[in-house]
């Protein structure tokens, strides 16, 4: 099956999923996240504004607020292709709804890459040795790729979204780690076959 054909499938299996069950899993996975090492020693956090498809992500952005910690998202430029982290302080304000339904801040200061901690990323589907299926920009893969990154990269999805192999390109980045409703998979401690 091609990227495209995936792409469709899950999205199709997200969209299917029952509300209330959505919230519920979204909440474990948030929780699973926050219990990390990673998110607990970060300082700087870029979180994914989530679509109502995904897991909520509205839990993990609260608790890094309560925990004195900065929140950063991505400010997706449709025209350059290319997203830069913006610090945010608010849900309630500050952000557009754009293509697709995607929130997008509209205003905040730039985050410098080399401050942040941890990214937590979306994709449509993810395996063990954390490549990732996105939406086909290739967004998060251009940002991964820039040198003054040192973040830790995390995979936040649900567990129905982890599959065996997903397909993959050279411009492709894996992430370091993928958190689920299940719990914590540790990419880097698996070996390429």
């Amino acid at each position: 099956m091609d990227k495209n054909q995936l792409r469709m499938q899950i999205k199709r299996a997200m969209l299917d999923m029952d509300d209330q069950k959505r919230a519920q899993l979204s909440k474990k996975a948030c929780q699973n996240l926050i219990n990390t090492d990673d998110f607990k020693k970060a300082a700087v956090i870029m979180v994914y504004l989530s679509l109502p498809h995904e897991v909520d992500t509205t839990f993990i952005i609260l608790q890094a607020w309560q925990q004195n910690k900065t929140v950063a998202v991505p400010k997706v430029s449709w025209q350059q292709r290319h997203m830069i982290p913006v610090e945010i302080n608010s849900l309630e304000s500050g952000l557009s709804v754009e293509r697709h339904g995607l929130r997008n801040p509209s205003t905040g200061l730039p985050m410098p890459l080399e401050d942040i901690d941890l990214v937590v990323t979306p994709a449509l589907a993810f395996d063990r040795h954390g490549h990732r299926l996105g939406r086909g920009g290739s967004y998060f893969d251009r940002f991964f790729q820039s040198p003054r990154l040192k973040a830790k990269k995390c995979g936040l999805a649900f567990s129905g979204q982890l599959l065996d192999e997903v397909p993959q390109d050279e411009h492709d980045v894996p992430v370091d780690c993928i958190v689920t409703d299940e719990g914590v998979i540790d990419c880097s401690s698996l070996t390429e076959e």
